[in-house]
């Protein structure tokens, strides 16, 4: 009997332990659900303890969520356990506002009124508006960026590649037959995000009017033109980490995240730097990039002491969120990446003049996620000439087809 009673007590107090963990229910907690792991959790970690040291009157309790969209859709669907405040990515607005999901922050944004559009860099503020209204306010920009290795480049006498900030495909090319054994131009890193940036060089996009377009003249010349690197012999081989060969000191281009700066800088010897991913000419350059947002889920338990609660922590981050910096994050907040402090962080660059902030182009198509899954599948064994342009890009289009399909066909309370 007493082992059985203690079996009932641990039973409820696990029960209690994840409620309180899950949902919005206390009403002298904010809930705050991310899907941030691993370094970025810490760096969130610290700016919600730093927030709590302000004594404000309703605390944040950041719960970190690694499968989150899963999580939510299964709070949602239940009406239980929904948390005051969510970090979604900008992908998921408008599909989330599309399914009833989201609360406008019209209240949050009165209860503050320094979070507002001309605070933030634009497309990071313009994610999360959809016709006209605001359902979001934006952490974050974060990036695809290209780093080099400062030592292979003088070795090859190509520092001048560096002089307009943008390293073109011809320029890649120059260094056919040129390098030593073992040594690679450039690695295959985030390789879809590559292809997502030249498609916007080449003035095609992921959709048209609604349908998705995948298999276009510009993605297939987009992969023809990387291919080319990669037939030259100047690309990491296939199946290699390249990301790690970067590291080694063999490759002279990384294209992988703003946030790899961390990652990087603790590899004793490696001398790098930071520039835009590689492009046909000086004169377009994109960054494939995306941003975390905050927003509130439907909840129809937030109190509207929370949702002043909310806004109080919003213009928190918004005025100090230079720890997030230290994540190698583009901060989206105006007065941080404007202040001296921000320039010692080398994801500054990217905000370092109008063209370069320009350059960050976040894509909010509806079905956005079905494009870069299918880009993610098919993208390397094409690049690499493992199958065919044709069946490929056929392929990843009607991939992205039946995920929509299949989305539409579901029941609304489902989804």
């Amino acid at each position: 009997m007493r082992k059985r009673t203690g079996l009932l007590l641990t039973f409820m107090l696990l029960t209690v332990t994840l409620l309180a963990g899950c949902g919005g229910s206390d009403k002298n907690t904010i809930t705050f659900w991310t899907p941030l792991t691993g370094d970025d959790g810490a760096y969130m970690d610290q700016l919600v303890k730093d927030y709590n040291a302000t004594n404000p009157e309703i605390k944040i309790k950041h719960v970190i969520t690694a499968d989150m969209y899963t999580k939510v859709s299964t709070v949602l669907n239940s009406g239980k356990g929904v948390p005051d405040l969510a970090l979604i990515h900008a992908d998921r607005v408008p599909s989330f506002v599309k399914q009833g999901l989201l609360t406008p922050l019209t209240e949050v944004l009165k209860a503050q009124p320094e979070l507002k559009e001309s605070n933030y860099l634009p497309q990071a503020w313009s994610a999360g508006t959809i016709d006209g209204t605001q359902y979001t306010v934006p952490l974050d920009i974060h990036s695809n960026a290209m780093y080099y290795n400062k030592d292979l480049l003088k070795e090859y006498d190509v520092e001048h590649f560096l002089d307009d900030d943008v390293i073109t495909f011809d320029e890649m090319l120059s260094l056919q037959g040129k390098l030593k054994e073992g040594d690679y131009v450039v690695n295959d890193a985030l390789i879809s995000w590559v292809l997502l940036a030249q498609i916007q060089n080449l003035g095609g996009d992921v959709e048209q009017d609604g349908q998705p377009t995948v298999d276009t003249p510009e993605m297939r010349q987009a992969i023809e033109e990387i291919k080319k690197i990669n037939d030259a012999g100047l690309m990491t081989p296939f199946g290699e980490d390249g990301y790690l060969m970067f590291q080694s000191g063999n490759v002279l281009f990384s294209t992988d995240g703003t946030w790899s700066s961390t990652g990087h800088a603790a590899v004793e010897g490696l001398h790098f730097g930071v520039t835009n991913i590689y492009s046909f000419s000086p004169d377009k350059f994109t960054n494939r990039a995306s941003s975390h947002l905050f927003s509130l889920l439907k909840n129809q338990e937030r109190a509207p002491e929370k949702e002043q609660g909310i806004a109080s922590f919003l213009e928190f981050v918004r005025e100090n969120s230079i720890k997030w910096a230290e994540a190698g994050q583009i901060v989206a907040s105006k007065q941080v990446i404007e202040s001296p402090e921000y320039d010692k962080f080398m994801q500054s660059f990217f905000t370092s003049n109008e063209a370069e902030t320009h350059s960050l182009h976040i894509y909010t198509y509806e079905y956005y996620p079905y494009v870069a899954e299918a880009l993610d599948t098919y993208a390397p064994d094409l690049i690499r000439g493992n199958i065919t342009l044709d069946e490929g890009l056929e392929k990843a289009q009607k991939y992205v087809e039946d995920k929509i399909a299949e989305t539409v066909q579901q029941p609304a309370e489902t989804k």
